[in-house]
């Protein structure tokens, strides 16, 4: 084909190889405004880069307890109207001081106990009133004589490292009955529990977790030896573990961007267009980090996957435009004119891509826990901005840029070589063409149903919450699930604490109804066989009655008498304040779990619903819920609720945005199908893998609907335009492919080779991320390939002669109207 007798793709208008022949008053007042101040955009551009550019590198991350709570949530509710009675059963981190080479009865393992402790109790953010070890005078021994009670902080006040006082150290270990909380059941290792404050009541500013990370690298985990081992659990700890896999982390968003560049360049052999691609995303990222910064947020370890998201939506979209303008040079136009002609057909399409993302990440927002709608603010952020840099500022550069003539040229080689030349590359472009024919669409179509439905019945078994012990977005093999593995095996009582807050009225906590209620509760728990064992106001009233009558056995018991049951609790105001608040209005129930998996708590919740239902009344209140396990059951509660009303609200929004775009019902259809059945396979794909829908997880399945969206609105609206300028479904689906298509095959491809590598990164929650959107690059891609062509053939087969009629209509009824007029 000689390149003069080419036309545009898009319009059928000539080819305008000199910038003279174009009209620069031509296209909308958008398009105009744009390219006639491109210099105006571009200097625009660069202060902005820089202004934005020095806020970014300014971003801190962090992490806050607090922002994972589902705010609104009964149970959250419950737990923050009541922390003050709850302080020791929300953000608290557990250190486990391990004798290597005997007990703890040693005078040198003492010493690093007590320095260790020490340490941790000057730390910033540590709640020094409820801090418990061996050191601490809050743990404390009881014992019944005859002459009544004695008893005193388990570690001896005269404690001098003499055999005499280890022995009395031990005794006292003993009476307190703290083996299996505070010491080891083999008694090599004890435990010190420090609850954190969120909030420096100061200075009002939230607690720095990577400091506090920092800090216990230096005052406890530096005391570690061949004798001395240290193991620490907690959301602090969890947090803090994060924010160092940061610098891991982004060693593999790297390689993801450099595995993009590669295969751009590979498809297109132009550097310069390679560059500028990236280089646009890149703006768009740091443009997003400067606006979080002044907007005064700071990167969540768990919203550090959304730069990386930004910016393969930005490749994504870049590449369309450098793709369109590379045929355009390639049929000998001008680069300025080539830049229009692709930001007119494309501009469209792709600004209700990225709509469309905005506000599938903005439906995040939906669910009531900081985190997430930070992280989905953050995303709609950097999505927006995208908007700009790869839709206006992109084609603004290339008018000037330019690509290279040889990459222009082999952009069409493909469609001029003969059959016998043809590469494999063309040859599967042009077996796409068959799915616009009926058998091969009614085969796709088959298959697609068949795999739909039986990823929708395994998606039935999907989860909510962790699946697995210990911190699931961790490494088994990790430092912290070996930490919390050894501390589970050595402790008979787990770190999984849920606990059942109980309101009464002042002084009522001791009275014989509420204590009975308590025992009761306990009573269902334990039941349970997930439940290790529980603790209440109720238990410690017994072992106080029995004491007060010289430790008879028959006394150990409930006293109806209120005077009795007050005496037998009164120590628990101050030892146990969790147990019973100084004023005897509160108290909680506390259930040791064997985990946090999801169905242990779904048993749990279960139970305590069922009691509060029935036992709550007018004298007292059973709500659910504290302890690190409550507060993960509410979160588990929270996230399932918004996540079916989050799918739906986006898939509202895209068949909105697509109805707008394409003006046509059954083009909507067919543009939204292959979403939804990438949606139900990839909650099939995550049961397959054992990952459960949690926070870290909902921003990916939002993606998944972004990026298929991207290139169905790509594929149709060239499809669209050229079956309305009277070419048929294969030639039209032909050109899609030409102009569009193998451009979607390029990033689904480039993007799942990226991402893939994740696999192998040391957190897990990024290794998941990475199968998932691998899954769901590859699966739009084919999806938007090969079921657009097969669901046209159905819906959209004859859009061509309908724009025929219609406009044959209209010429008919203009002429009759002349007719008309010329007879009167």
């Amino acid at each position: 084909m000689n390149q003069s007798n080419r036309s545009d793709v898009s319009d059928g208008q000539p080819v305008v190889k000199r910038l003279e022949d174009f009209n620069p008053r031509s296209g909308n007042l958008l398009e105009r405004l744009i390219f006639n101040h491109r210099v105006m955009i571009g200097v625009i551009c660069l202060l902005l880069t820089a202004l934005l550019g020095s806020q970014a590198i300014r971003l801190k991350v962090n992490a806050s307890f607090d922002k994972t709570l589902a705010q609104s949530q009964p149970f959250i509710r419950n737990y923050l109207d009541n922390r003050a009675t709850a302080r020791g059963l929300g953000n608290t981190v557990r250190i486990v001081v391990e004798n290597k080479k005997g007990d703890i009865y040693d005078p040198e393992y003492l010493k690093t106990l007590r320095e260790i402790n020490d340490a941790v109790f000057l730390m910033p953010g540590v709640d020094r009133l409820f801090m418990k070890s061996l050191w601490t005078p809050s743990v404390r021994w009881t014992q019944i004589t005859e002459d009544g009670y004695r008893g005193g902080a388990v570690m001896p006040q005269d404690y001098n490292s003499t055999p005499a006082s280890l022995n009395q150290l031990k005794r006292n270990v003993m009476i307190a009955g703290i083996v299996g909380s505070v010491v080891s059941n083999d008694q090599h290792s004890s435990m010190i529990v420090v609850p954190l404050i969120e909030t420096n009541a100061v200075t009002g500013k939230p607690l720095d977790y990577e400091a506090f990370s920092d800090g216990l690298k230096r005052q406890v985990f530096a005391r570690e030896s061949d004798r001395i081992g240290v193991h620490v659990i907690g959301f602090a700890q969890l947090a803090g573990d994060l924010i160092d896999g940061i610098g891991k982390m982004s060693r593999y968003f790297l390689i993801a961007a450099a595995v993009a560049a590669g295969a751009i360049f590979f498809y297109t052999r132009c550097v310069r267009s390679t560059v500028l691609v990236l280089s646009c995303s890149l703006i768009a990222v740091i443009w997003q980090l400067g606006i979080v910064h002044l907007l005064g947020f700071v990167l969540d370890p768990y919203s550090v996957l959304v730069p990386f998201l930004v910016f393969a939506i930005g490749v994504s979209h870049g590449a369309q435009k450098m793709n369109g303008i590379m045929q355009d040079v390639g049929r000998g136009m001008h680069r300025y004119v080539a830049a229009r002609q692709t930001f007119r057909r494309l501009f469209l399409a792709g600004l209700t891509a990225l709509l469309a993302d905005a506000v599938g990440f903005g439906i995040l927002t939906i669910i009531d826990i900081p985190v997430i709608r930070d992280l989905a603010m953050t995303a709609s952020i950097g999505v927006g901005l995208l908007i700009f840099t790869n839709l206006v500022l992109l084609p603004v550069v290339l008018s000037y840029t330019g690509v290279s003539r040889a990459a222009a040229q082999r952009s069409l080689r493909s469609e001029e070589g003969d059959s016998e030349k043809r590469t494999v590359a063309s040859r599967l472009w042009s077996l796409l063409d068959r799915f616009t024919e009926r058998r091969w669409a009614t085969g796709a179509l088959l298959v697609t149903a068949g795999l739909t439905a039986g990823g929708f019945v395994i998606g039935l078994h999907l989860q909510t919450g962790d699946l697995d012990p210990g911190a699931p977005e961790l490494r088994t093999d990790s430092r912290y699930n070996r930490d919390n593995a050894f501390i589970a095996t050595k402790f008979g009582l787990s770190s999984d604490v849920f606990a059942v807050i109980v309101k009464t009225k002042p002084d009522s906590m001791s009275s014989f109804p509420t204590l009975t209620e308590e025992d009761r509760l306990e009573q269902q728990l334990r039941a349970l066989p997930v439940v290790q064992g529980t603790v209440s106001a109720a238990d410690m009233a017994r072992y106080g009655t029995s004491g007060i009558n010289e430790g008879s056995p028959k006394w150990f018991t409930l006293s109806r008498q209120a005077s009795l049951s007050s005496q037998a609790t009164f120590d628990l105001k101050t030892n146990d304040p969790e147990l019973m608040n100084t004023d005897g209005t509160a108290g909680t129930v506390i259930a040791y779990l064997t985990d946090h998996k999801a169905s242990t708590l779904d048993q749990v919740v279960k139970i305590t619903e069922s009691f509060a239902r029935t036992h709550t009344n007018g004298d007292r209140q059973f709500l659910l819920a504290a302890g690190n396990a409550g507060i993960e059951a509410a979160t588990n509660i929270a996230v399932l609720q918004a996540n079916e009303r989050m799918l739906m609200f986006v898939y509202a929004a895209v068949v909105l945005l697509c109805l707008i775009t394409f003006r046509s019902w059954r083009a909507t259809i067919v543009a939204v199908i292959p979403l939804v059945v990438t949606s139900v396979l990839c909650q099939a794909l995550m049961v397959i893998l054992g990952i459960g829908v949690k926070v870290a997880t909902l921003p990916v399945v939002a993606l998944g609907v972004g990026i298929g969206v991207d290139y169905a609105l790509y594929l149709l609206s060239v499809q669209l335009t050229q079956q309305r300028a009277g070419l048929d479904l294969a030639e039209a689906y032909r050109k899609a492919v030409g102009f569009t298509g193998k451009v979607v095959a390029l990033v689904g491809v480039t993007l799942a080779a990226g991402v893939v590598t994740w696999v192998w990164s040391p957190i897990k929650f990024q290794a998941d991320m990475g199968i998932l959107l691998t899954f769901m690059f590859i699966w739009n891609m084919i999806g938007a390939l090969v079921l657009i062509p097969s669901l046209s053939h159905f819906l959209l087969r004859n859009v061509s002669t309908k724009r025929q009629c219609k406009t044959a209509g209209r010429r008919d009824a203009r002429a009759l109207s002349r007719e008309h007029s010329t007879g009167a």
